[in-house]
């Protein structure tokens, strides 16, 4: 069967392009505009808290713990306690996350239970943090008795929410992964872990790191799980461990903004700075991490 030669030079061709070029640079203009109002936005929200809160970070603010006079409150306290509940929360998620969904992706049978936890697992990646706040508090306090307002029972909540995003992430990741390595660890005589964990690990670890990365930002900004455990409470002295009684970043920041004294004001734009560089640090250190491991075939 013959097949008609286009006529590049026809009318109707040059129109037929002339709409896809029209419709490919409205499309850049739009995605374009949609990245100059999200800077926008973004730029408004720094240069807000900067120009509220910069002449409040000093060394006694960064030093200091919560008290009720504006003059002599600061973060650490509650930096310590962000701290704490993030080592706890990326050592309980990262592992089990991660072994999970290798075993999701690589050994697990192809049966009916299996696919009700593969939904069961999307499903709470969907989940809304409160109700994570609500299983800590059940669970974890008045089933365990563990130390309420603690940053046991924060990182541990943190990690049943966190958990789904590691494990799908790292499903997507391992999935990613080549057959033909694989293939060839098992043609030279590995075995089925070996493969695993000496071939396709390795390569799928940016992903899984991309996926930590999502899922402990999400976390560290997280306050309705850490509200359901009491970690509201008003925290005079900084932790001393784990299950010290203990504050975090965003709940401090949510407490100052309720206070009537507007003196507050300037300690809250403060702890939102003080936050984002957390935050930031946090994520560049993941991010080195990945591009450190990431391998290119």
């Amino acid at each position: 069967m013959s097949k008609t030669a286009i006529n590049w030079q026809s009318p109707e061709t040059a129109k037929r392009l002339a709409r896809r070029y029209a419709a490919e640079r409205r499309f850049k203009a739009l995605g374009y505009t949609a990245v100059l109002l999200s800077l926008t936005f973004l730029a408004f929200l720094l240069v807000s808290m900067l120009a509220k809160g910069v002449g409040g970070i000093d060394w006694q603010f960064l030093t200091s713990s919560d008290s009720t006079d504006p003059l002599n409150a600061g973060v650490w306290a509650a930096v310590k306690g962000s701290l704490l509940t993030m080592i706890v929360t990326i050592v309980l998620a990262l592992p089990m996350g991660v072994l999970a969904a290798i075993y999701l992706e690589e050994f697990a049978p192809k049966n009916r239970w299996v696919d009700i936890v593969e939904v069961s697992i999307n499903n709470l990646a969907a989940v809304p943090s409160i109700i994570f706040g609500l299983l800590g508090l059940a669970v974890f306090i008045n089933t365990l008795n563990l130390p309420r307002s603690s940053p046991l029972v924060g990182g541990m909540t943190l990690a049943l929410m966190t958990m789904p995003v590691i494990v799908i992430a790292g499903r997507n990741a391992i999935k990613a992964v080549p057959p033909s390595i694989r293939d060839a660890a098992l043609a030279v005589g590995a075995s089925r872990v070996q493969t695993v964990f000496h071939h396709v690990l390795p390569l799928a670890l940016p992903g899984i790191l991309t996926g930590a990365i999502i899922g402990m930002a999400r976390a560290l900004g997280e306050t309705a799980p850490l509200l359901m455990i009491g970690m509201r409470a008003f925290v005079p002295a900084p932790p001393g461990g784990i299950t010290d009684p203990s504050s975090v970043l965003p709940m401090q920041i949510f407490l100052w903004s309720d206070e009537v004294d507007r003196a507050f004001v300037q300690n809250t734009s403060a702890a939102i700075i003080v936050l984002l560089v957390f935050l930031l640090a946090m994520n560049g250190f993941a991010i080195y991490l990945r591009n450190k491991f990431e391998t290119r075939w």
